[in-house]
């Protein structure tokens, strides 16, 4: 087959790795839709939910494709066609990954500016600097994933090997969005637990902390994987890591939605989970920047506190 990714039949492992892809990425499928659906139409964004917004529809994207991917790789399995649609869905996976990375270093980073620099951030800060960066690596992440496509695919008449220059590129700005996340996560951290004033964990904080725990556990294997592309030579072993990545990467984009969900049901001075509460409540509450103690202090005296009166005046 010219140019196609799979030159022998499947075994038992990667039939059992292609349904289990299915299952995870259709329910994830379904999470990221009921988040887009609640940030784009039934809840007032703010400046977190910008991004939150954003990475889910990267999310969704790549399921999507993942999902498509995987019904291709079954039909080749059995039927023996073409497998002529990866050219196309891998642009396309690329952008939406890249896309995801940059919006949690994104997040990352907004809070690690907040907590570091509160006045700034409070009263200094663009009104509108979450939706232009969330354009720019829109942008950014699709004019790179057009130039693999076009530099490598097109080139090289559709090899299912990127060439070394476009794996570099690609490798350097994965690596750079990885500094930034690990870099603002570890100051966001060293902040809250040595600083001489030691700030209360939020919703938000768990929110973050969690995606970006699960992003390095079971999402960067495919971006490391996607970086060395070129230094594979066996077709066969690079399916069986490409296979068991993008699975992990799967995975990571599905449970999202339920980290959301996960810690806005959580009660937490009694330590329990909350029942009858709607979605659009759950993500709420998942997304606060403020604790119980100060949710309290405003119940008490009618009026919030300077830190959330400032921020919603400066962006509602």
């Amino acid at each position: 087959m010219d140019g196609s990714v799979l030159d022998f039949p499947f075994d038992m492992t990667m039939l059992i790795l292609t349904w289990l892809n299915i299952i995870f990425s259709l329910v994830g499928l379904v999470g990221n839709a009921v988040v887009l659906w609640l940030l784009g139409f039934c809840m007032h964004r703010n400046v977190v939910s910008v991004y939150i917004l954003n990475l889910a529809g990267a999310d969704f994207l790549f399921l999507g494709c993942h999902i498509t991917g995987c019904v291709n790789d079954l039909i080749y399995a059995f039927n023996f066609t073409s497998l002529a649609i990866y050219k196309f869905l891998f642009p396309v996976i690329m952008c939406s990954y890249i896309t995801g990375l940059s919006m949690l270093s994104a997040i990352s980073a907004e809070r690690c500016l907040s907590v570091l620099w509160p006045i700034w951030h409070r009263l200094h800060r663009p009104r509108h600097m979450s939706a232009v960066i969330c354009a720019l690596l829109w942008a950014l992440s699709l004019l790179l994933s057009i130039l693999a496509y076009v530099y490598c695919y097109l080139s090289l008449r559709f090899s299912c090997y990127p060439c070394p220059t476009m794996s570099f590129i690609t490798a350097a700005w994965l690596l750079f969005l990885f500094v930034v996340l690990c870099g603002s996560s570890l100051a966001l951290l060293v902040r809250m637990l040595c600083g001489s004033t030691r700030l209360q964990l939020t919703r938000l904080y768990v929110t973050i902390g969690l995606t970006v725990l699960v992003f390095l556990l079971c999402g960067l294997p495919a971006g490391i994987l996607v970086s060395l592309l070129s230094w594979f030579t066996n077709t066969r072993d690079y399916f069986y890591y490409a296979l068991i990545a993008v699975f992990m990467s799967g995975i990571n984009s599905s449970i999202n939605p339920f980290i959301y969900f996960f810690v806005g049901s959580f009660k937490q001075n009694q330590h329990q989970w909350q029942q009858g509460k709607s979605l659009k409540l759950i993500l709420k509450k998942a997304l606060e920047s403020i604790t119980e103690v100060d949710k309290s202090s405003v119940k008490m005296s009618g009026f919030p506190p300077f830190s959330v009166s400032v921020s919603t005046n400066v962006h509602s």
